[in-house]
């Protein structure tokens, strides 16, 4: 027997590389490309998805108003008064006895439409004459001028910044 042993290496010895086990010989899987028909089908898709949300949002906000403002001022009539205690108005059978409290207000635009109406509104009696508050909501802004109308007795003029700033001040008698 032969006493010469081999000296033993201290590790073990090193794995083959990693590409064991041989790697097949099988190309990569090509790119696929989509047909002309499947992209303009996902382009629609998509396009329509966008369009409706955006139809979807605006929907929910409703339409928008137009800017308006509340006409303000006066209206005194300074004839043929008479006092109710609590308001006052036209005397009966004067001429004047289609002003009171609730007498139509209208508002003309420019161009010469009705814009907007209200009414006469609370009356003060003082020193022989009758003072209404007046006060016509939602007039569209945007106007050269606004003429006002109390009953019917003529239009009085007013410049789109005098009627926006509550100026109005109109006399009858």
């Amino acid at each position: 027997m032969n006493d010469d042993i081999p000296e033993q290496p201290a590790l073990p010895p090193t794995p083959p590389p990693a590409t064991w086990p041989a790697p097949l010989d099988v190309p990569p899987p090509a790119k696929r490309r989509l047909s002309p028909l499947a992209a303009g089908l996902i382009g629609l898709a998509v396009g329509a998805g966008v369009v409706g949300g955006i139809w979807a949002i605006t929907a929910s906000s409703g339409p928008s108003q137009p800017a308006t403002f509340t006409l303000e001022g006066s209206f005194t009539l300074t004839d043929d008064v008479s006092d109710n205690g609590d308001g006052c108005s036209g005397s009966y059978d004067s001429g004047y006895d289609d002003i009171a409290e609730g007498t139509s207000v209208t508002v003309y635009g420019a161009s010469g439409d009705v814009v907007a109406t209200g009414a006469l509104g609370d009356s003060t009696y003082s020193d022989y004459a009758c003072e209404f508050k007046v006060a016509v909501p939602d007039v569209p802004k945007g106007e050269k001028f606004y003429k006002v109308e109390v009953s019917h007795r003529g239009t009085l003029q007013l410049s789109a910044e005098e009627a926006e700033n509550g100026e109005l001040a109109a006399s009858l008698g």
